[in-house]
């Protein structure tokens, strides 16, 4: 007989949050550091011009709240 884990939520964090809880829920999800998540999404968003700040938005509608 095999036990399987039930899959991970990916959510928006109501105890990492600063914003909206999208980086917080990004780095709760991977189990990293969620201000290594934030200062990776500051520089993504210069380097891409502004693109990745377009995807947080979308995240921060789409992904349910904890």
């Amino acid at each position: 007989m095999t036990y399987t884990n039930p899959p991970k939520e990916f959510v928006r964090s109501d105890k990492q949050k600063m914003i909206a809880g999208v980086c917080g829920g990004v780095g709760e999800y991977f189990g990293i550091d969620p201000n290594l998540v934030r200062v990776l999404a500051v520089i993504g968003a210069f380097i891409s011009g502004g693109t990745l700040a377009l995807v947080y938005l979308a995240a921060w509608m789409l992904m349910p709240q904890r």
